[in-house]
């Protein structure tokens, strides 16, 4: 076992990481951006924080709309440039107010929308 370094991950020049967010049932959530800050906020204080590249800010998931995510497990994938993290997520993780921001499928050349808002 070794400890681990945020900054031993390989981050993009904007200093960005991809961090797909799963549930503990498997299912994929979200896509979003972290830094080395991000990374080591959520594993300091086990409440997963995000870089928004929107806002050029900390992005701490759910402080406005309260669908908070909790981290469960943060892993590493084999390059090192990219996280999975596995969250217990309060409410819709989607800012459309969906479970998952994966809520548009492509069937047969068309777009179908497979989840429908929760509120």
């Amino acid at each position: 076992m070794t400890a681990f370094d945020p900054e031993s991950l390989t981050y993009t020049a904007e200093g960005l990481i991809p961090a797909i967010a799963q549930s503990g049932s498997g299912e994929v959530l979200m896509l979003a951006w972290m830094t080395a800050e991000t990374v080591a906020e959520t594993l300091r204080t086990g409440r997963v924080t995000y870089w928004s590249r929107s806002r050029k800010a900390v992005w701490r998931k759910g402080e406005s709309s309260g669908h908070v995510q909790r981290l469960i497990e943060m892993r590493v994938d084999c390059d090192r440039d990219c996280l999975l993290v596995i969250v217990d997520q309060t409410g819709p993780a989607c800012h459309t107010g969906r479970r998952s921001c994966f809520y548009t499928a492509v069937r047969e050349g068309q777009e179908v929308e497979i989840l429908a808002p929760e509120m």
